[in-house]
């Protein structure tokens, strides 16, 4: 059968939709004239910008008004007959649109292995299991052009979207960002709900007479985002949406991770990552709030910690 039409639900969030790339990429390399109808929130749809062959792409808003379901429904009409329909996700509303779609096979997302390997490893296997492929995985792909910064930049970024328990406190990556801001221009980057944490950490590098820095938490397109971090000479960052930017261009970078699963979820094949996290018997939890109060995991790194992963 001739593959003409293909429909692809990227999951919700950014990272996990970065992650998926390489799989995506395999799909495209395999059905290089098929077009694709790429359904997602309005964040992770943006990282697909400049993508070979996808036609259409769709802000999933059906949990705005109205009834779901009905709004699902309504969903599979506009995404029309597709010769087969993917979604890495696996909520019961993805399974409901599929099942609305009309579509020769349909494919849901599913873990094929319980042991721990990589995200990015398992969407790819994914692709390969119901599309009958043998596709080795590649490296994560963003078609952005890097920005240009004047100077060395060192970009920090203190939000983690999933909960508190994955960020590192402000007052830490501010006392890491001083002591760099002779050698580095420093970014602060963050979404809209990580404004007060980046004027933390603002506040603290003005108190210490640091004034090579820009804040733009709550101030960028996630175009901007991904540029900028592109461009960027050093990364600093939790366990996040923009870690993953940054493994996909490469980009020299220091990982803080708690209660998630490094080996799942790190970087994915950036030979320039390094990972500082303190491996405690209680994580990880994978918890969006610490269970047990102390948040060690978090609490234990210190700056001085970071400082010296990044001297050596």
């Amino acid at each position: 059968m001739k593959i003409k039409k293909i429909f692809i639900e990227i999951p919700t969030w950014l990272g996990d939709a970065i992650m998926a790339t390489p799989a995506i990429e395999n799909i495209i390399k395999t059905y290089p004239n098929a077009k694709i109808t790429l359904l997602g929130s309005y964040v992770s749809t943006q990282a697909f910008a400049n993508y070979k062959n996808i036609e259409k792409v769709i802000v999933d808003d059906t949990k705005k008004k109205g009834n779901r379901y009905v709004n699902l429904y309504k969903l599979s009409k506009k995404i029309g007959k597709v010769d087969f329909a993917i979604s890495f996700r696996r909520s019961i509303s993805s399974k409901l649109l599929l099942f609305f779609i009309k579509a020769i096979k349909k494919f849901n997302y599913r873990r094929l292995k319980k042991n721990q390997i990589h995200q990015v490893i398992r969407y790819n296997d994914f692709v390969n299991h119901v599309l009958n492929l043998q596709n080795e995985v590649g490296d994560l792909k963003l078609y952005y052009k890097p920005f240009k910064y004047k100077k060395p930049t060192l970009g920090i970024n203190p939000g983690a979207t999933y909960g508190s328990a994955k960020r590192w406190y402000p007052e830490e990556f501010a006392k890491v960002a001083i002591k760099l801001a002779s050698k580095y221009d420093i970014v602060i980057f963050g979404g809209p709900s990580e404004v007060d944490i980046a004027g933390d950490i603002e506040e603290s590098l003005k108190s210490a007479g640091i004034s090579n820095y820009q804040n733009l938490a709550g101030k960028t397109t996630v175009s901007e985002l991904i540029e900028k971090i592109a461009g960027l000479n050093i990364f600093i960052t939790n366990d996040s949406g923009p870690m993953h930017i940054a493994a996909a261009f490469k980009v020299q970078t220091y990982s803080i991770f708690g209660p998630t699963r490094y080996k799942e979820t790190n970087q994915w094949n950036n030979l320039n990552e390094h990972i500082i996290t303190k491996n405690l018997d209680c994580a990880p939890c994978m918890k969006r709030v610490c269970p047990l109060g102390h948040h060690d995991c978090m609490n234990l790194i210190k700056a001085e910690d970071v400082l010296k992963v990044i001297n050596e």
